[in-house]
C-alpha cells in the first residue's frame, strides 16, 4: 500500500486495537494468478512477540484451499472514509479522499477442531457480550454445533508485516483542518460524521 509520511501509522499497540474495533475484514489470496477476496469478521490475538489474525469460512469456498500455495496472504481493515471538498480550503487545491486502512500480510494455515472451537468461542463473547440475551458457545445444543462445524473452515494467519494509513487531513493547516471536521460535521453522512469526530479527536490530542 502507498502511503505518503504525512499519514503512515508505525505504532503497533493503536493499530491492534484498530483492527480489533473494526474487524470485519478482507482476505486477499491468488489462484493460478487470479486474486480472489472473501469479507469476514475476523479475530486477532497476540501471543508473546507474535499477532495472528483467526476466523472461519465455508466449506464450499473454495479461497481456503488456496492458503496452502500462497506464500503471503493478504487482509485488509478499513475505518470510516469520506470526500473532502477543495471548495473547504482556504486556497485553490483538488479535492480528495479520507480514510483509515491497514493490510498486514503473513502466513496462513488451517485450525484443528479445537482451536476452531476456541476461536468461535472467543467471537461469540465478543459480539454477544452486550446483548440482552447473548448467545454463547455453552448456550448452543451440542447437536447443532457438530453440524455446523462440519460446514466451514478455521484458519490462522500470523502476521509477518503490517502496513498502516489515516488520512486524515494532516497534511492541511490548521484553519482548514478545522473547517473540513465542520463541515463534514453537516455532510448529514454517518461515514462523514465518524470522520469529523476522529479528525476531532485527533486535534485535541495533538493540542
Amino acid at each position: 500500500m502507498y502511503i505518503p509520511k504525512y499519514f503512515k501509522v508505525t505504532n503497533v499497540d493503536e493499530i491492534l486495537d484498530f483492527v480489533q474495533k473494526n474487524s470485519f475484514g478482507t482476505i486477499v489470496t491468488t489462484e493460478q494468478g487470479k486474486p480472489i477476496a472473501t469479507h469476514l469478521p475476523l479475530g486477532l490475538n497476540k501471543k508473546g512477540d507474535d499477532c495472528y489474525i483467526t476466523g472461519h469460512m465455508a466449506y464450499g469456498n473454495p479461497q481456503w484451499r488456496t492458503f496452502e500455495t500462497c506464500e503471503d496472504v493478504l487482509v485488509m481493515f478499513q475505518g470510516p472514509n469520506a470526500y473532502v471538498s477543495s471548495s473547504w480550503y482556504s486556497h485553490e487545491n483538488v479535492p480528495t479522499w479520507n480514510y483509515q486502512a491497514i493490510h498486514m500480510y503473513g502466513k496462513a494455515s488451517i485450525l484443528d477442531k479445537d482451536e476452531l472451537i476456541e476461536e468461535l468461542t472467543i467471537m461469540l463473547e465478543k459480539y454477544e457480550e452486550n446483548r440482552e440475551n447473548p448467545v454463547l458457545w455453552d448456550k448452543l445444543s451440542p447437536h447443532l454445533l457438530e453440524s455446523e462445524l462440519k460446514g466451514i473452515v478455521g484458519f490462522k494467519i500470523k502476521v509477518g508485516e503490517i502496513q498502516a494509513a489515516y488520512k486524515l487531513s494532516q497534511n492541511r493547516n490548521e484553519m482548514d483542518y478545522i473547517n473540513i471536521i465542520d463541515k463534514l460535521q453537516n455532510e448529514g453522512n454517518p461515514h462523514s460524521k465518524q470522520m469529523a469526530e476522529l479528525m476531532e479527536k485527533r486535534l485535541k490530542n495533538h493540542i
